[in-house]
This record gives structure tokens, sequence and C-alpha cells, in this order.
């Protein structure tokens, strides 16, 4: 990956990550936008929900921060061991944000577009990440690169619904909010994803090709190879 686009990715993840612990962890949770968002649409949310909730934020903000460095090629390679563990953790953090996003999902604002949307999130997070982890298991690390990525690319969802959200309101208003979040809960994640594939057919693909081409033609020149 790029490092400027490393870079970018980085400060975005760390920003998001940092903003909810303050909401959530540091500040009043009550008072933290998504809550209040949801309080305009029911009168009263169950002590399950706000566990859900705390374990979901905590989970996602986990993966949030560590993705970006599973993702560095030379940071792996130069703290692989520090990769592999920090793969772990990174893993764990998906296998408790997708199951408690996906509870949180059941009771998404926006309708039923609105749940289904973020269901399939949680569904495909936990899903792309089994895939990594089998892949590498399998010792198939080109294929584990390209489930990581995809992976990320939903856990980035954490940071671009963040970036929807804001600009819907500004663009069509708090009272059609629930159409809003609605839409964001695909716009949140499908882009994402789009993307993160046109990155793995033209990038990642296309320089495995280019390895494969330079060590075919190197053992075509010594033939003790």
């Amino acid at each position: 990956m790029n490092k400027k686009i490393w870079f970018v990715f980085t400060v975005l993840a760390i920003g998001v990550a940092g903003y909810s612990i303050s909401q959530y962890f540091i500040m009043d949770a009550n008072q933290a936008g998504f809550v209040q968002m949801k309080l305009m649409f029911l009168s009263k949310l169950s002590t399950f929900w706000y566990i859900m909730l705390f374990i979901h934020v905590a989970a996602s903000v986990v993966a949030l921060v560590i993705g970006p460095y599973t993702l560095s090629t030379n940071f792996r390679e130069k703290n692989f061991n520090l990769h592999k563990n920090l793969g772990k953790i990174y893993l764990i953090g998906i296998l408790f944000g997708s199951i408690s996003g996906f509870y949180l999902a059941l009771h998404a604002t926006g309708g039923l577009a609105g749940k289904l949307g973020f269901t399939l999130l949680s569904i495909f997070w936990l899903i792309s990440a089994y895939q990594a982890l089998a892949r590498v298991k399998e010792k198939k690390i080109l294929d584990h690169q390209k489930w990581m990525i995809r992976n990320y690319s939903l856990t980035f969802a954490a940071v671009t619904l963040r970036i929807w959200l804001p600009l819907f309101v500004l663009l069509f208003g708090i009272e059609n909010f629930e159409l809003s979040y609605a839409i964001i809960a695909w716009l949140a994640w499908v882009p994402n994803i789009i993307i993160a594939e046109l990155f793995i057919q033209q990038k990642l693909n296309k320089s495995h090709a280019k390895v494969m081409h330079n060590s075919n033609a190197k053992g075509q020149l010594d033939p003790e190879l």
C-alpha cells in the first residue's frame, strides 16, 4: 500500500477510535450522538443493548487501530512476530465486534433496510476474518492478504459511516434522519468493499504476477534453479 494512503487511513482510524473512546468511555455515553439519535425513536434503551454497544465500540476500536499495521508490508517484514500477535488481537476484536454488532444491527434505526444493511455488514465482517485466518493456516499468504484487505475495508466502515452521517444530516436535515440512516447502513461499507476488490485486482494481483514472472525468468536463465 502507498505510504501516503496508509498514513491517511491510519490517521482517520486513530481519529475515529479516539473520538469513540472519548464519547463512550470517558464522557457520558448517554450524551453520545448515536445514543441520542436512538432515543429520538425509542423512549428507553435496555441495559443489555448498552452492554452490547460498549463491547462493540471497544472491540471495533481495537480492530480499527491495529488494522493498518497488519496490512503494512514494511511493518510485517521488520516485525514479523509482532505482526502475528497483532493479527491475533485484531481477529479477536473482529469476533467480539461482529457478534455485538449483529445484535445492534437487529435493533438499528432505519427500518428493515437499515437493519439488513448493518446485519450483512456484521456477517461479512466475521466471514472475511475467518477466511483470512483459514488462508494463513493453509500458508496461502497471498490469499490471506486479500482477505485481510477485504476485512479491513469492512472494519473501516466505522470511519466512512461517520463521514456520511453528518453530510446526510447537513443535506437532508435531522427530520429525515431515519431515511438517511437506512441509506448509510449500506453506503458505509458497500463502496469500501468495491474499492478493496479493485485494489486487489489492480495492485496486489499485478504485483504477484510480476514477482512470479521475474522468478520464472531467473529460473530460465539459471539452469540450476
